[in-house]
């Protein structure tokens, strides 16, 4: 029979959207051993899939209007609308954004916890 190790934290904080990530960091930062349990990417559906890459998406459209326009500014550009960079892009910065909680959690260490895969 093997024995297995359980770590115990004073708190395990579930979900790690805005809420979440910023108690587990504060919870820490006041001297408990705190965790944190996501089942996907550290931000939230905001961070990762909402807000932030509707908004960059978002800035790519009004650039290409801008571009469409150039000429009410004596410039000359004919934009191509390129989805896929366009979306890669948005999916990078969430990417940069969600790495930057990952090492939050690293500094004040804060384990992230992953439900385990069927």
């Amino acid at each position: 029979m093997t024995e297995k190790t359980t770590d115990h934290f004073d708190i395990i904080v579930i979900g790690a959207g805005p809420g979440g990530y910023v108690a587990a960091i504060r919870a820490s930062q006041l001297g408990m051993k705190t965790a944190i349990f996501e089942k996907a990417d550290m931000g939230g559906i905001c961070l990762n899939w909402g807000c932030i890459p509707t908004k960059a998406m978002l800035r790519s459209s009004e650039m290409y209007a801008h571009m469409q326009n150039a000429e009410h500014y004596g410039l000359s550009a004919k934009p191509k609308f390129d989805l896929s960079a366009i979306v890669k892009r948005s999916r990078d910065i969430a990417a940069k954004l969600s790495g930057g909680i990952d090492f939050l959690m690293k500094k004040t260490k804060s384990p992230s916890l992953k439900p385990p895969r069927a």
